[in-house]
């Protein structure tokens, strides 16, 4: 869309783009494990998920997963720490696979056989910006009822789709105050 905006923040407002806030949602709705990875625990649990199956064992290696079975065993009964780009490396394919095995459930749950899923768009935060350059904009909300190209932008990782998708098929639908919420301090809802 030609009026996208350029320049937030100039006169001081403060936000984030809204598919990032979208993104952070999905994420943790997916139920990513919650310790870190460079816990012997968060470390386990990923190599765990991410070899359960010789399924789960080839979503990982298209994901990138290139350390051997030997070393993954190695690595799980705790007899090798792996390097900090190893560490990455899993941890990413785990993020991949985990989003894969979940973005048709959690497409499901958001649409909720076509009734769709209320969001709520929190406006930016103007405390920064002087009184007369202030403007006047309101917590708005919005059902949403076409997940499909926002989950697959998510599943994929590709953060220009889920922009495009998020403003295009989402945001727009505010009518013509859409360019005030392409950046917001908060994006709510629950699946």
């Amino acid at each position: 869309m030609p009026e996208r905006n350029i320049e937030f923040g100039a006169y001081g407002a403060q936000g984030v783009k809204g598919h990032a806030l979208v993104a952070r949602r999905l994420d943790s709705l997916a139920g990513f494990i919650a310790s870190p990875v460079t816990t012997r625990r968060g470390l386990t649990a990923r190599l765990r998920y991410l070899t359960s199956s010789p399924r789960q064992l080839a979503a990982a290696r298209e994901a990138g997963l290139t350390i051997s079975p030997r070393t993954i065993k190695a690595q799980m009964q705790g007899k090798r720490s792996p390097a900090p780009r190893t560490l990455r490396e899993i941890d990413a394919a785990y993020q991949q696979v985990r989003r894969q095995n979940v973005a048709r459930h959690l497409q499901a749950r958001l649409e909720r056989g076509g009734r769709g899923t209320r969001v709520e768009f929190h406006p930016v935060n103007q405390s920064g910006v002087v009184r007369p350059r202030q403007r006047a904009v309101e917590y708005r909300t919005l059902n949403v009822r076409k997940w499909d190209r926002i989950i697959s932008a998510w599943e994929a990782g590709d953060d220009t789709g889920l922009d495009d998708a998020w403003v295009n098929e989402v945001v727009v639908d505010l009518g013509s105050q859409w360019g005030q919420y392409e950046y917001v301090t908060n994006i709510g809802f629950a699946a």
